[in-house]
């Protein structure tokens, strides 16, 4: 059968797919690069030398060999981006279509298909009826190899071909053979084939051709590769342990660090058995263990029980068992574990398979010899928790030690940890209110370490015992404080109120508390509050006593009630001594700073975002992300990342934000805490991307409206309206942002609308739509006294003027907003200061402004506003290639490197003798960097580099 699938059935196989992405919905492309491979340097290398080879001019045949998940498909998309510029073919065997001739094949060539009548005939007629294009005899194979021979030659004699063959074992035979053929007798073109098979076994047919064999990462790499994984604290000894398992396999690595609990990751202190098994593979593993003496079977259920795998504390642990030394031979043999420096399944479902095998009671009894055997002045918390899993029944005495080494495994292993601890004291507790205290503790651990649905279990418990009033008061908050998660209650900041009421009297540190959370949801729930809004949570707020010394929190909400009942003038002062607090360092412990932060930084981002003082809003944000990570606050890391991304991105760096957003939505989804797909839409609109922007608007708003998140109400008004002015759809924005006039009294990012408002009607030619948008912003940003503010305050004002006053106030922008790192809004600041000088026939002044303005905005991803400034700069006389960040990368390595000593102002001469070519050379490779570049001198590209260096363009 030579019968063909058609190609897009078979697209999806040419995707690779990073475990920790596999489930991530789609964010806007940004201009970061690929980052390089972890450990992967030889390999790279090698395949950096195959397209400089191919470059020149010479053939190239390779064969990538390696076991399953070390990281194959990756070398090649590496080998891909490295050959940029050259025609690409690529195709991927499939197990299921192995018994379709020439399947893969016709993936290979799909491209080229036209070029097959100008084949001689016989080979023509040969490939034709391969590929099911006409009627005719089972073809001959030779023939079908020269015909691909010829054909993808004739391709390389117009420019490099760099041909890809992943999982070539899997290719169907007919293919196979065509492809080896093609590749034993490549003539001296520019052109390449790279297999890639899977080791060992696998590819008989390639014997002989050049190989680069992957290997299992080294330690150092693998570990590296694991902690970029986890998101939460690593214990080093878990990590060891999991690369040892691992061998150094990259998707091994990845998918046992998406596959286990925080807690496990943390310090072991998840269950031995890990996920209920539901694999072959453990299916395997457990055959391979039934027929093991008694004595093995129970070594091998030591080991999987110590999460460290020590070999001391195992064999100790094993002699009070009575297995003795003899029983490791079998188990050996088997090749299930090796005992050495450190105790090794041979694979983690191995592990597994060990512990699930064994009854209860034996897993009670493997558990009951380690704790004995373990050091309770060095090691209290392992043994407690080995305590805890022996217990058969209620136990104080197992509680109080787990209760006692909560803080030990939180210094080990961060938030995760302390609320494994602290549930399963709880569990074990046999005294009603005790257990019922306990349990409102783990419910708060569980709460902040990112598991909402084991709080809200946990907090059933406590209010099911009895809790004195403080207690119930405390209950009383946690279920507002989960309430207030998104997706889990419209009420929430009306709970919050009501429970910061209640606990005024009982403890004030928790109140403040409550009023903080409370103005945290007020803002989400902004125009759609119904009960608990932001004036109401505010004048309660200010009725609470004032502290004597006020500290940060303090400050931060006496600011943010001021605000909300006095205005900006009046707040602004308050939020500016809190922030400044906030930034100090050194003025208090580590660990009271860690759990300050953690609550209050969040406020804090906001609020810093809310007064336009983006050197707060940067520092506070990052330092937010690191707390969250260090400690585990997977609750907290989402927000922090979210609010990261949007300093990122109006500082430029595109690919940054890009990357936090993701990570946001990976770990609230991870974590069941879903957000709103705030991120998303911010890099759908500042990108220009019209069609993702008003998908996700349009498939979210009810959604978000149901859960009482009128917040997004404005987002989506504002984010519509970036998108309008920068696309130039003036009429869309002016009508997107308008609605955010019937809600003056808003907090938060309120005042954004307005700044688009004013472009957008100065554009439509009524700016006396925007007059009453540009009063409103005015008493914003006059309040806040940034550069920030008042550069957007003179841009906004200009663009309602005119001659000379326009002119001071587009100046006066652009000088304010060079001094802070929103390199965005500089950005348009030079676009619309480029544009009026357009207008008023000063074509060599707006040239200036806009190439600035083109250059940055391109730069910096931000492709909508970018294609406007190409247009207006297009409309002066300038000849200009479209370029975005894409066309930056096209540089080759040396073209960046020869770019970059350009910038820093050597000479040609000077770049030669430090890259060992001649001037001319030089010269030539100059030339191509200013047309990829869209520059035309020295100047302009040292104008452009900053940006591409920032945002990894040049990389």
């Amino acid at each position: 059968m030579h019968a063909i699938l058609g190609a897009d059935a078979r697209i999806a196989h040419l995707a690779p797919m990073n475990p920790l992405e596999a489930d991530l919905p789609p964010t806007p492309a940004g201009p970061a690069r690929r980052p390089a491979l972890c450990g992967r340097r030889r390999e790279c290398e090698a395949l950096d030398r195959l397209v400089a080879d191919l470059r020149a001019g010479q053939s190239q045949v390779l064969v990538v060999r390696g076991e399953a998940g070390v990281g194959k498909t990756a070398l090649l998309e590496y080998l891909l981006e490295r050959a940029a510029g050259c025609r690409i073919a690529r195709t991927a065997g499939v197990e299921s279509e192995m018994g379709l001739a020439f399947a893969g094949l016709y993936q290979l060539c799909a491209p080229f298909l036209e070029r097959i009548k100008h084949l001689p005939g016989p080979q023509r007629d040969a490939l034709s009826t391969a590929f099911n294009l006409r009627d005719g005899p089972t073809p001959d194979r030779f023939a079908v190899g020269l015909a691909v021979l010829s054909l993808l030659t004739g391709v390389a004699e117009e420019r490099p071909l760099v041909c890809v063959v992943d999982d070539a074992h899997w290719l169907d035979r007919a293919s196979g053979q065509a492809l080896t053929f093609v590749a034993r007798h490549l003539a001296a073109k520019p052109a390449a084939i790279v297999f890639a098979v899977r080791e060992p076994g696998a590819g008989r047919d390639l014997t002989g051709l050049a190989e680069l064999v992957v290997r299992g990462l080294a330690d150092g790499d693998a570990r590296a590769l694991l902690g970029s994984a986890v998101t939460g604290p690593l214990d080093e000894r878990v990590r060891d342990r999991i690369v040892a398992e691992t061998r150094g396999n990259p998707l091994s690595l990845l998918e046992l660090a998406r596959g286990v609990t925080p807690e496990e990751l943390a310090g072991g202190f998840g269950s031995p058995g890990g996920p209920a098994p539901s694999t072959r593979i453990e299916e395997g593993f457990r055959r391979r263990l039934a027929p093991l003496p008694p004595a093995t079977r129970l070594l091998l259920l030591v080991a999987a029980a110590e999460p460290l795998w020590d070999p001391v504390l195992v064999w100790r642990a094993a002699g009070q068992l009575g297995v003795r030394v003899e029983a490791a031979a079998a188990a050996a043999s088997a090749g299930l574990i090796e005992f050495g420096g450190q105790v090794r399944f041979c694979h983690p479902l191995a592990r597994s398979a060990a512990y699930r095998s064994a009854s209860p009671e034996q897993r009670q009894g493997a558990h009951r010899a380690l704790a004995a055997v373990i050091d309770p002045a060095t090691d209290p918390d392992r043994r407690a928790w080995h305590r805890a899993h022996a217990a058969p029944g209620l136990d104080e005495g197992v509680a109080a030690e787990l209760e006692r080494s909560v803080g030990q495994a939180r210094m080990r292993g961060g938030l995760a940890a302390a609320a494994a601890f602290s549930e399963r004291a709880a569990e074990l507790t046999p005294e009603p209110a005790r257990r019922a205290s306990r349990a409102l503790a783990a419910a708060q651990a569980k709460h902040q370490a990112g598991a909402p649905d084991a709080a809200l279990r946990l907090l059933a418990m406590a209010q099911a015992g009895p809790l004195d009033e403080l207690g119930r008061a405390r209950a009383e908050l946690l279920r507002a404080q989960l309430a207030a998660d998104p997706g889990r209650g419209r009420d929430a900041s009306a709970l919050l109120l009501g429970a910061a009421r209640r606990l005024e009297p009982l403890h004030p540190t928790l109140a403040r508390d409550a009023y903080r959370d409370a103005f945290g949801a007020a803002l989400t729930a902004d125009r759609l509050a119904i009960r608990g809004g932001v004036l109401e949570v505010a004048a309660a707020a200010r009725a609470l006593p004032s502290a004597p010394q006020p500290l940060a929190p303090d400050l931060l909400l006496e600011g943010l009630a001021v605000l909300a009942t006095d205005g900006y003038a009046a707040g602004v002062p308050v939020l500016r001594r809190a922030l400044a607090a906030f930034r100090a360092e050194g003025v208090c412990a580590e660990d009271v700073c860690a759990e300050e932060g953690l609550r209050w930084l969040p406020l804090a981002c906001r609020a810093a975002r809310d007064i336009w003082d983006d050197e707060s809003w940067y520092l506070l944000s990052a330092r937010l992300t690191g707390l969250a990570r260090e400690t585990g606050a997977l609750a907290v890391l989402p927000d922090a990342l979210r609010l990261e991304s949007g300093i990122a991105l109006l500082a430029g760096e595109f690919g940054v934000a890009c990357s936090a957003v993701a990570e946001a939505e990976a770990v609230a989804r991870a974590t069941g805490n879903p957000i709103g797909p705030y991120g998303r839409l911010m890099l759908a609109a500042w990108g220009g991307q019209a069609t993702e922007t008003r998908q996700l608007i349009a498939a979210t708003t009810a959604q978000m409206t149901a859960r009482g998140e009128g917040n997004w109400l404005t987002a989506a008004g504002w984010a519509t309206a970036v998108l309008g002015n920068g696309l130039c759809h003036y009429d869309e924005a002016l009508a997107a942002a308008e609605p955010g006039r019937d809600y003056p009294d808003q907090l938060g990012m309120a005042a954004w609308p307005a700044v688009e408002l004013i472009e957008a009607a100065a554009r439509t030619g009524q700016p006396e739509r925007g007059i009453g948008a540009l009063r409103r912003l005015e008493e914003v940003t006059s309040a806040a006294g940034t550069d920030w503010a008042l550069g957007i305050e003179a841009r906004s004002r200009a663009l309602l003027s005119d001659d000379a006053p326009a002119e001071r106030l587009y100046r006066e922008a652009i000088e304010r907003l060079g001094r802070t790192r929103v390199r965005v809004e500089l950005a348009r600041a030079h676009l619309l200061y480029g544009e009026w000088l357009r207008r008023e026939s000063r074509r060599v002044d707006a040239r200036d402004q806009l190439r600035t303005a083109h250059q940055m905005l391109a730069a910096t991803g931000i492709e909508g506003f970018a294609e406007r400034a190409r247009r207006e700069l297009l409309s002066t006389g300038e000849t200009l290639r479209k370029y975005t960040t894409e066309t930056a990368r096209d540089l080759t390595a040396q073209e960046a490197q020869i770019a970059r000593l350009a910038g820093d102002g050597h000479t040609n001469p000077e770049i030669g003798v430090q890259l060992f070519i001649s001037s001319r050379t030089v010269e030539w490779h100059l030339r191509k960097v200013f047309g990829k570049l869209g520059v035309s001198s020295r100047k302009e590209l040292r104008r452009v580099l900053p940006d591409l260096e920032r945002t990894g363009a040049l990389a």
